[in-house]
């Protein structure tokens, strides 16, 4: 069976693109920091007739990140499509949020490493397999403000954007070798909760993008919008 690995799965986005591609024959590789949750969903998978697994990992420590990769690539023969979108669901110790006036090195760096240079070894992990094999899929998420930028997220937006510009660029690379690479941004507020007047939308409503752009090959970037 095709294998996607996700890697900054949780119980939003993750649990959904997980949903989406397992229901169509995908077994699924799930990638977080917090052993426990990834537990809890491979058992909601696993109820559904899904197969998945877990694999713990820091986004922030590649070395670790890559292990992770490298180990589900063992356990399921290969991933044939990788999905990053790593969001923290508790304070990540560095990660701040700032105006654009307020960016400083120091709170900027942590979120180049979390959004964009993981990205990064999360593909250089699977894609020379990818290559070799003529097939695979690259999925990157990030919010809406990597293409339209919002002031109170000064230091997100410019790594976003950077991943953002990166990937459209990889996928170019990328043409003709069967391999493909894609941007998704969220333009929406995720689940319920959210700042008044923003709109909102479930993850069962955006997974199916995901699902669009694996097999829409000649499309590098979706935004999803209300």
């Amino acid at each position: 069976m095709p294998t996607i690995a996700i890697v900054g799965a949780g119980p939003g986005m993750g649990l959904a693109i997980a949903r989406t591609f397992g229901s169509r024959g995908f077994d699924v590789a799930l990638i977080a920091r917090t052993k426990e949750r990834l537990r809890t969903l491979v058992d909601q998978l696993g109820q559904e007739g899904i197969t998945a697994a877990a694999f713990p990992a820091d986004v922030l420590d590649r070395a670790e990140l890559t292990d992770a990769l490298d180990a589900a690539k063992a356990r399921f023969g290969g991933i044939d499509v990788l999905e990053y979108s790593p969001a923290p669901h508790s304070p990540v110790p560095g990660l701040t949020l700032t105006a654009p006036s307020e960016v400083t090195v120091d709170n900027l760096q942590p979120q180049i490493e979390y959004i964009f240079y993981g990205a990064v070894a999360a593909a250089r992990t699977v894609l020379p397999a990818m290559r070799e094999a003529g097939a695979g899929t690259l999925l990157f998420t990030t919010g809406g403000g990597s293409v339209d930028p919002i002031p109170m997220l000064g230091n997100v937006n410019a790594p976003a954007a950077a991943l953002r510009n990166w990937v459209i660029n990889l996928d170019k690379e990328l043409a003709g070798s069967g391999v493909h690479a894609a941007h998704v941004a969220i333009n929406v507020w995720i689940g319920d909760g959210g700042p008044e007047g923003i709109p909102t939308a479930t993850p069962e409503q955006i997974a199916p993008l995901y699902w669009d752009l694996h097999e829409d090959r000649d499309r590098s970037e979706a935004v999803f919008n209300a």
